[in-house]
Protein backbone atom coordinates (compact mmCIF):
# COMPACT_ATOMS: atom_id res chain seq x y z
CA UNK A 1 0.00 0.00 0.00
CA UNK A 2 1.87 3.13 -1.06
CA UNK A 3 1.31 6.38 1.45
CA UNK A 4 -1.09 9.30 0.67
CA UNK A 5 1.31 12.65 -0.58
CA UNK A 6 0.16 14.87 1.46
CA UNK A 7 -0.81 18.42 -0.25
CA UNK A 8 1.32 20.84 -0.30
CA UNK A 9 0.42 23.96 1.95
CA UNK A 10 -0.90 26.87 0.75
CA UNK A 11 1.04 29.52 0.21
CA UNK A 12 0.00 32.58 2.22
CA UNK A 13 -0.38 35.89 0.07
CA UNK A 14 1.31 38.90 1.97
CA UNK A 15 -1.06 42.21 3.27
CA UNK A 16 -1.16 45.01 1.00
CA UNK A 17 -2.63 46.48 3.38
CA UNK A 18 -0.81 45.40 6.58
CA UNK A 19 2.48 47.59 6.45
CA UNK A 20 0.64 51.08 5.33
CA UNK A 21 -2.19 50.14 7.99
CA UNK A 22 0.90 50.04 10.60
CA UNK A 23 2.32 52.99 9.72
CA UNK A 24 -0.61 55.15 9.94
CA UNK A 25 -1.49 53.52 13.37
CA UNK A 26 1.93 54.35 14.07
CA UNK A 27 1.60 58.12 13.13
CA UNK A 28 -1.99 57.97 15.30
CA UNK A 29 -0.31 57.21 18.46
CA UNK A 30 2.81 59.75 17.25
CA UNK A 31 0.00 62.30 18.09
CA UNK A 32 0.51 61.70 21.71
CA UNK A 33 4.21 63.18 21.85
CA UNK A 34 3.55 66.89 22.02
CA UNK A 35 0.71 66.23 24.46
CA UNK A 36 3.00 63.64 26.57
CA UNK A 37 5.84 66.95 26.63
CA UNK A 38 3.65 69.66 27.47
CA UNK A 39 2.38 67.86 30.35
CA UNK A 40 5.48 66.87 31.56
CA UNK A 41 7.46 70.39 31.48
CA UNK A 42 6.34 71.40 35.24
CA UNK A 43 8.84 68.77 36.09
CA UNK A 44 11.50 68.23 33.03
CA UNK A 45 13.15 70.35 30.60
CA UNK A 46 12.32 68.90 27.21
CA UNK A 47 15.64 67.44 26.32
CA UNK A 48 15.56 65.40 29.38
CA UNK A 49 11.73 63.99 28.66
CA UNK A 50 13.28 62.79 25.32
CA UNK A 51 16.36 61.17 26.78
CA UNK A 52 14.05 59.59 29.46
CA UNK A 53 11.24 58.63 26.74
CA UNK A 54 14.45 56.94 24.80
CA UNK A 55 15.93 55.04 27.81
CA UNK A 56 12.67 53.56 29.61
CA UNK A 57 11.58 52.03 26.20
CA UNK A 58 15.38 49.91 25.56
CA UNK A 59 14.23 47.59 28.12
CA UNK A 60 10.79 46.84 27.01
CA UNK A 61 11.65 46.81 23.43
CA UNK A 62 14.28 44.23 24.22
CA UNK A 63 11.63 41.97 25.73
CA UNK A 64 9.79 42.40 23.53
CA UNK A 65 12.05 41.10 20.75
CA UNK A 66 12.37 38.00 22.93
CA UNK A 67 8.96 37.30 23.44
CA UNK A 68 8.12 37.93 19.81
CA UNK A 69 11.02 36.92 17.21
CA UNK A 70 12.31 34.29 20.29
CA UNK A 71 16.22 35.46 19.89
CA UNK A 72 18.43 38.16 20.92
CA UNK A 73 18.56 41.45 18.70
CA UNK A 74 20.55 40.95 15.26
CA UNK A 75 23.64 42.69 15.16
CA UNK A 76 23.27 46.74 14.57
CA UNK A 77 24.09 47.74 10.72
CA UNK A 78 25.45 51.93 9.96
CA UNK A 79 22.11 52.40 8.70
CA UNK A 80 20.43 52.38 11.87
CA UNK A 81 22.76 54.59 13.57
CA UNK A 82 22.51 57.32 10.83
CA UNK A 83 18.92 56.85 11.68
CA UNK A 84 19.36 57.29 15.21
CA UNK A 85 21.33 60.37 14.92
CA UNK A 86 18.83 62.01 12.55
CA UNK A 87 16.06 61.26 14.85
CA UNK A 88 18.10 62.30 18.15
CA UNK A 89 18.57 65.69 16.12
CA UNK A 90 14.60 65.81 14.71
CA UNK A 91 13.48 65.32 18.38
CA UNK A 92 15.34 67.49 20.83
CA UNK A 93 14.84 70.68 17.56
CA UNK A 94 11.22 69.61 18.10
CA UNK A 95 10.85 69.71 21.70
CA UNK A 96 12.54 72.89 21.72
CA UNK A 97 9.82 74.24 19.03
CA UNK A 98 6.97 72.75 21.58
CA UNK A 99 8.03 75.01 24.41
CA UNK A 100 7.90 78.32 21.93
CA UNK A 101 4.85 77.58 19.45
CA UNK A 102 1.49 75.97 19.53
CA UNK A 103 1.28 71.92 19.36
CA UNK A 104 -0.29 72.81 15.65
CA UNK A 105 2.36 74.75 14.58
CA UNK A 106 5.35 72.75 15.87
CA UNK A 107 3.73 69.17 14.84
CA UNK A 108 2.40 70.30 11.20
CA UNK A 109 5.41 71.77 10.22
CA UNK A 110 8.39 69.16 11.64
CA UNK A 111 5.83 66.50 9.30
CA UNK A 112 7.02 68.69 6.18
CA UNK A 113 10.09 66.31 6.19
CA UNK A 114 8.11 63.23 5.79
CA UNK A 115 6.58 64.76 2.21
CA UNK A 116 10.02 65.36 1.49
CA UNK A 117 11.64 62.29 2.25
CA UNK A 118 9.33 60.91 -0.79
CA UNK A 119 11.99 62.73 -3.01
CA UNK A 120 14.91 61.24 -1.45
CA UNK A 121 13.62 57.60 -1.81
CA UNK A 122 13.18 58.80 -5.63
CA UNK A 123 16.61 59.75 -5.40
CA UNK A 124 18.37 57.04 -3.60
CA UNK A 125 16.10 54.34 -3.08
CA UNK A 126 14.69 54.48 -6.70
CA UNK A 127 10.89 54.08 -5.29
CA UNK A 128 8.79 55.55 -7.77
CA UNK A 129 6.27 57.51 -5.71
CA UNK A 130 3.60 58.16 -9.02
CA UNK A 131 0.57 60.66 -9.41
CA UNK A 132 -1.04 60.34 -6.07
CA UNK A 133 1.80 60.58 -4.25
CA UNK A 134 2.33 63.95 -6.00
CA UNK A 135 -1.41 65.25 -5.31
CA UNK A 136 -1.01 63.93 -1.68
CA UNK A 137 2.38 65.86 -1.20
CA UNK A 138 0.99 69.16 -2.73
CA UNK A 139 -2.45 68.96 -0.57
CA UNK A 140 -0.26 68.01 2.44
CA UNK A 141 2.39 70.91 2.08
CA UNK A 142 -0.98 73.26 1.23
CA UNK A 143 -2.77 71.90 4.14
CA UNK A 144 0.36 72.77 6.62
CA UNK A 145 1.16 75.97 5.46
CA UNK A 146 -2.61 76.87 6.57
CA UNK A 147 -2.01 75.30 10.20
CA UNK A 148 1.28 77.58 10.42
CA UNK A 149 -0.06 80.48 8.60
CA UNK A 150 -3.34 80.75 9.73
CA UNK A 151 -3.46 81.36 13.52
CA UNK A 152 -4.23 84.12 15.34
CA UNK A 153 -1.84 84.87 16.84
CA UNK A 154 2.19 85.99 15.37
CA UNK A 155 4.65 86.27 17.79
CA UNK A 156 8.57 86.47 17.91
CA UNK A 157 8.93 83.10 20.03
CA UNK A 158 6.20 81.41 17.99
CA UNK A 159 8.39 82.55 14.77
CA UNK A 160 11.38 81.33 16.46
CA UNK A 161 9.90 77.62 17.53
CA UNK A 162 8.37 77.61 13.56
CA UNK A 163 11.75 77.49 13.10
CA UNK A 164 13.38 75.08 15.09
CA UNK A 165 10.06 72.72 13.74
CA UNK A 166 11.70 73.51 9.87
CA UNK A 167 14.61 72.49 10.65
CA UNK A 168 13.74 69.70 12.16
CA UNK A 169 11.50 68.44 9.08
CA UNK A 170 14.63 67.97 7.56
CA UNK A 171 15.80 65.50 9.55
CA UNK A 172 12.63 63.73 10.05
CA UNK A 173 13.28 63.04 6.20
CA UNK A 174 16.55 61.47 6.81
CA UNK A 175 15.52 59.68 9.65
CA UNK A 176 12.65 58.04 7.64
CA UNK A 177 15.15 57.30 4.55
CA UNK A 178 17.68 55.82 6.71
CA UNK A 179 15.05 53.77 8.99
CA UNK A 180 14.02 52.15 5.32
CA UNK A 181 17.52 51.18 4.84
CA UNK A 182 18.20 49.49 8.01
CA UNK A 183 15.12 47.34 7.79
CA UNK A 184 16.69 45.57 5.46
CA UNK A 185 18.76 43.82 7.36
CA UNK A 186 16.56 44.09 10.68
CA UNK A 187 13.17 43.07 11.68
CA UNK A 188 11.12 45.58 12.65
CA UNK A 189 11.75 44.89 16.68
CA UNK A 190 15.02 44.43 16.85
CA UNK A 191 15.47 47.92 14.79
CA UNK A 192 13.50 50.03 17.04
CA UNK A 193 15.38 48.36 19.74
CA UNK A 194 18.53 49.61 18.57
CA UNK A 195 17.45 52.98 17.66
CA UNK A 196 16.33 53.48 21.38
CA UNK A 197 19.38 52.32 22.78
CA UNK A 198 21.47 54.50 20.16
CA UNK A 199 18.76 57.68 20.97
CA UNK A 200 19.18 57.27 24.69
CA UNK A 201 23.62 57.58 24.22
CA UNK A 202 23.11 60.39 21.79
CA UNK A 203 20.28 62.06 24.28
CA UNK A 204 22.24 61.85 27.17
CA UNK A 205 24.82 64.37 25.72
CA UNK A 206 22.17 66.55 24.01
CA UNK A 207 20.53 67.18 27.93
CA UNK A 208 24.20 67.69 29.21
CA UNK A 209 25.38 70.02 26.97
CA UNK A 210 21.50 71.82 27.05
CA UNK A 211 22.32 72.02 30.97
CA UNK A 212 18.90 70.54 31.77
CA UNK A 213 18.72 68.72 34.55
CA UNK A 214 18.08 64.85 34.33
CA UNK A 215 16.10 63.81 37.52
CA UNK A 216 12.78 65.36 38.30
CA UNK A 217 11.67 67.05 41.33
CA UNK A 218 9.42 64.61 42.33
CA UNK A 219 8.90 60.40 41.36
CA UNK A 220 5.57 61.45 39.78
CA UNK A 221 7.62 63.57 37.05
CA UNK A 222 8.77 60.33 35.12
CA UNK A 223 5.49 59.75 34.46
CA UNK A 224 5.19 61.76 30.98
CA UNK A 225 7.99 60.38 30.03
CA UNK A 226 7.05 56.54 30.83
CA UNK A 227 4.03 57.04 28.80
CA UNK A 228 5.80 58.47 26.00
CA UNK A 229 7.80 55.66 26.20
CA UNK A 230 5.20 53.16 25.65
CA UNK A 231 2.86 54.77 23.62
CA UNK A 232 4.78 57.06 21.32
CA UNK A 233 8.20 54.91 21.21
CA UNK A 234 7.40 51.13 21.81
CA UNK A 235 4.40 51.27 20.14
CA UNK A 236 3.86 54.44 17.06
CA UNK A 237 7.60 53.99 16.45
CA UNK A 238 7.25 50.32 16.64
CA UNK A 239 4.24 50.25 14.21
CA UNK A 240 6.15 53.07 11.73
CA UNK A 241 9.55 51.01 11.67
CA UNK A 242 8.04 47.76 11.05
CA UNK A 243 5.45 48.67 8.35
CA UNK A 244 7.87 50.43 6.40
CA UNK A 245 9.74 47.00 5.82
CA UNK A 246 6.68 46.48 3.08
CA UNK A 247 5.38 50.34 2.38
CA UNK A 248 7.06 52.71 0.06
CA UNK A 249 9.04 55.04 2.08
CA UNK A 250 7.75 57.90 0.13
CA UNK A 251 3.69 56.64 0.77
CA UNK A 252 4.98 56.06 4.71
CA UNK A 253 5.93 59.57 4.87
CA UNK A 254 2.70 60.57 3.88
CA UNK A 255 0.53 58.43 6.36
CA UNK A 256 2.57 59.18 8.87
CA UNK A 257 0.92 62.86 8.70
CA UNK A 258 -1.97 61.48 10.96
CA UNK A 259 0.27 62.69 13.74
CA UNK A 260 -0.21 66.34 13.60
CA UNK A 261 -3.87 65.95 13.21
CA UNK A 262 -4.32 63.94 16.45
CA UNK A 263 -2.00 66.22 18.41
CA UNK A 264 -3.93 69.03 17.34
CA UNK A 265 -7.47 67.62 17.93
CA UNK A 266 -6.29 67.16 21.79
CA UNK A 267 -4.47 70.23 21.81
CA UNK A 268 -7.53 72.39 21.14
CA UNK A 269 -9.12 71.14 24.32
CA UNK A 270 -6.39 69.82 26.24
CA UNK A 271 -4.43 73.46 26.31
CA UNK A 272 -7.02 75.95 24.89
CA UNK A 273 -5.44 76.23 21.35
CA UNK A 274 -8.47 76.51 19.36
CA UNK A 275 -8.06 76.21 15.36
CA UNK A 276 -9.09 79.05 13.01
CA UNK A 277 -10.99 77.69 9.99
CA UNK A 278 -7.82 78.35 7.69
CA UNK A 279 -6.18 75.86 10.01
CA UNK A 280 -9.45 73.63 10.08
CA UNK A 281 -9.45 73.34 6.21
CA UNK A 282 -5.78 72.40 6.56
CA UNK A 283 -6.42 69.76 8.78
CA UNK A 284 -8.91 68.45 6.34
CA UNK A 285 -6.42 68.91 3.01
CA UNK A 286 -4.05 66.68 5.12
CA UNK A 287 -6.50 64.05 6.16
CA UNK A 288 -7.53 63.96 2.33
CA UNK A 289 -3.95 63.75 1.87
CA UNK A 290 -3.56 60.97 3.85
CA UNK A 291 -6.68 58.69 1.83
CA UNK A 292 -4.83 59.59 -1.38
CA UNK A 293 -1.05 58.55 -0.56
CA UNK A 294 -2.72 54.80 0.43
CA UNK A 295 -4.79 54.30 -2.79
CA UNK A 296 -2.98 51.50 -4.75
CA UNK A 297 -1.42 53.29 -8.07
CA UNK A 298 -2.21 51.74 -11.11
CA UNK A 299 -0.24 49.60 -12.42
CA UNK A 300 1.46 49.96 -15.76
CA UNK A 301 0.62 47.48 -18.54
CA UNK A 302 3.41 45.51 -19.40
CA UNK A 303 5.21 46.61 -22.98
CA UNK A 304 5.01 44.08 -25.61
CA UNK A 305 8.48 42.68 -26.75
Amino acid sequence: MTNAVAPPRPVTQPRPWLGPLMVLGGGIALGFAPIGLRLGLDELGPQAIAFWRYLFAVPMLFTLVLLVDRRLPGKPNPAIFVAAMFFTLDMALWHWSLTMTSVSNATFIVNLGNVLVGLAAWAVLKERPGLNWALAAILAILGAAALALGGNELSESALRGDLFALLAAVFVSGYMLFSKLARRTLGGLEAMFWLSVFETAMAFCVVAASGESFLPETLAGFGAPLALAIIVQVAGQGLIISGLGSTDTAVAGILVLAQPVVAAAISWSLFKEPLTVIQCAGAGAILVAVWLAQQKRQSRPAASV
